[in-house]
């Protein structure tokens, strides 16, 4: 399918602060470039970088009723902290508003925020360039984590979920319980490969 990348970013001007514009147009930068780099489809990760973020500035509020409106699935911790099921709804308008029926770039919207177990190349790109983009600067790794994502996609994806988590659980505030799940899965992996080195050398 044929996406109009102009009319995207000019929706998207309208629907987002300045802010949430700037940060947008940065994510769909740095996930082009980490899609050239780690082979996959240049526009596909452009087009889940403009619309990650798409029902983000949708107070907290609307969200919930448009979710309940549209019988989008949501957690207790959904509920209770409403600014968390922007990804789901930005998932629901990318198909519904920005006619977008590629089911890896909609995965890619909606797994943003939580990660998964097993992601596709596009999801982990998004994932990743959402928190390395430019306008980022408070991470601790965040330099570290910036090389490694043009490297190692995998080892990208278990550095930020370890400090994200450890960063939620010192705050102690709620987090889905996919990104655990993420966590373990990505942590494991970087133990095969690391066990495969050893083996080889």
């Amino acid at each position: 399918m044929q996406y109009n990348i102009d009319k995207m970013k000019q929706q998207l001007k309208r629907k987002l602060d300045s802010e949430r514009y700037e940060h947008t147009i940065s994510v769909a930068y740095i996930a082009a470039a980490l899609a050239m780099r780690h082979d996959c489809d240049i526009k596909k990760a452009e087009v889940a970088g403009l619309l990650h973020d798409c029902a983000k500035c949708i107070p907290d509020d609307t969200k919930l009723n448009k979710c309940l409106k549209y019988h989008i699935s949501i957690t207790d911790i959904e509920r209770r902290n409403p600014y968390l099921l922007h990804n789901k709804l930005g998932a629901f308008l990318a198909m519904n508003k920005y006619h977008v029926d590629d089911k890896d770039i909609i995965n890619a919207i909606l797994y943003h925020t939580t990660a998964r177990p097993a992601m596709s190349i596009l999801e982990k790109i998004i994932y990743i360039a959402d928190y390395i983009e430019p306008g980022r600067t408070k991470a601790e790794r965040l330099d570290e984590i910036r090389h490694i994502s043009f490297v190692d996609l995998d080892l990208a994806m278990y550095m930020i979920l370890t400090d994200t988590l450890e960063y939620l659980k010192k705050k102690q505030r709620e987090y889905d319980p996919m990104s655990e799940k993420a966590f373990t899965y990505y942590m494991a992996l970087k133990q095969e490969k690391e066990n495969l080195l050893k083996k080889e050398n």
